[in-house]
């Protein structure tokens, strides 16, 4: 038997854009049809867009084995969601062909395959029949779903009724528990508190290791790396790369990290206008290179930012925080946290530097948040000021002797240890 769960050969996916021009018309669209028709030419609008269209997918080819956990990951519009849509018969392929060997369950959009007028229990039903699962077997997993969606509540209500994370908790709960051989899951880390998003991980974990096949899509990065062994990179519809995990998230953020530092200066000229401060530039670095999006947690980074003083300025604090995937605060930083007494500032030109050291910061996405304002008197740059976005990559010192463990925790002290054997 062979192991293939899924093959896709030379996929398209082409999408019409522009009025759409259907294959029959209502009463009122034949009235006005006849209307334009006879208007003169010079008086119809002359900015009227041409129909054209656009291909989702462009000659995509891939294969994928049974127990394969896979990454699929890209910018927005790069055809993720489409793929996963071909792959789950939800919409057909303009041009190509797909394999796909086993039972597939599919996670994709917030109450894909519910039905709005039936009740949650009603649903889980619907949806192990449309899996091909026997009565007895959804009997079996159905009290396993109602606990991990954690709707026993409502579950006897109409899921139009439901909020969008209700939703959510049921249809993954659904999708994860009964048991399909392929498992397709699209950006369920976008919907949900900070608990449920670390369940949802915990459950796809589990899912994994029971050997089944997995295509998950996020901007997660480390959740990414966390489940998947390898990745599938996508860019305008076409396949980029694949292959190992680390090597296709290494490719897409170097090709994310393009354009960051203009949008950084951008960020930064468009700055609201204070009497008595502005700021310039900020430059990142590490090992006295330029840093844009990518930074490696073994280097001490360093955030360099030059201001203008207008005015003579008494208790001007510039900082920093560093903030989480979830943007919770971490840390925060002032320039002037080692002065004695509150600093006076003169008119003129001035850099600050801050060096974040090495082994501190985990190999997450974080935000950084620069600000500034005058102690007890106003804001100089309003919260959340110039945001950030960095990816830590692993380099440092924190588990070198299991290095595909998994990090627990969102940063990477080394704390020193000492380890000797009692007499």
């Amino acid at each position: 038997m062979s192991d293939l769960a899924i093959r896709v050969q030379n996929l398209s996916k082409q999408y019409h854009i522009g009025e759409a021009k259907p294959r029959y018309k209502t009463l009122r669209e034949s009235l006005i049809s006849t209307a334009k028709s006879i208007v003169p030419t010079n008086l119809k609008s002359s900015n009227q867009v041409p129909e054209t269209t656009i291909w989702a997918l462009k000659d995509v080819s891939f294969e994928i084995n049974q127990g394969d956990v896979v990454g699929i990951i890209g910018r927005n519009g790069a055809g993720k969601s489409t793929l996963l849509k071909v792959l789950a018969h939800i919409t057909n392929p303009t041009k190509g062909r797909v394999e796909i060997h086993g039972r597939v369950g599919s996670l994709l959009e917030v109450g894909t395959g519910f039905h709005p007028e039936l009740t949650g229990r009603e649903n889980i039903y619907l949806n192990g029949a449309i899996l091909g699962m026997k009565k007895t077997e959804i009997d079996g997993k159905f009290d396993e779903i109602v606990d991990f969606a954690e709707i026993e509540k409502f579950l006897d209500t109409p899921a139009k009724h439901y909020s969008s994370g209700m939703y959510m908790r049921l249809a993954f709960a659904v999708a994860a528990h009964l048991e399909p051989e392929i498992l397709l899951v699209d950006e369920v880390l976008a919907v949900g508190d900070a608990a449920f998003q670390k369940k949802c991980l915990g459950k796809m974990g589990e899912v994994a290791k029971q050997g089944r096949t997995v295509l998950f899509v996020s901007h997660n990065m480390q959740a990414i790396r966390v489940l998947c062994q390898s990745a599938i990179l996508l860019r305008s519809g076409c396949m980029s790369t694949s292959g190992y995990v680390n090597d296709v998230i290494s490719n897409y953020l170097d090709e994310t990290s393009a354009g960051f530092s203009e949008s950084l200066d951008t960020k930064v000229q468009q700055l609201p206008h204070d009497p008595s401060f502005r700021l310039k530039k900020v430059n990142l670095s590490q090992n006295n290179q330029p840093v844009v999006y990518r930074v490696l947690n073994g280097e001490p980074l360093e955030i360099e930012l030059h201001f203008q003083v207008l005015e003579k300025t008494t208790g001007l604090r510039i900082f920093f925080d560093i903030c989480d995937n979830e943007d919770t605060l971490l840390f925060r930083s002032f320039h002037d946290e080692m002065s004695e007494g509150i600093p006076v500032l003169l008119k003129g030109d001035y850099i600050s530097k801050a060096i974040i050291p090495p082994d501190l910061l985990a190999p997450i996405q974080y935000i950084i948040h620069i600000s500034a304002g005058i102690y007890n008197l106003r804001m100089c740059i309003p919260y959340p000021g110039i945001q950030i976005p960095i990816m830590v990559e692993a380099t440092g010192n924190y588990n070198r002797a299991y290095l595909g463990d998994t990090f627990r925790g969102k940063l990477a002290i080394v704390i020193p240890w000492n380890l000797q054997e009692e007499n």
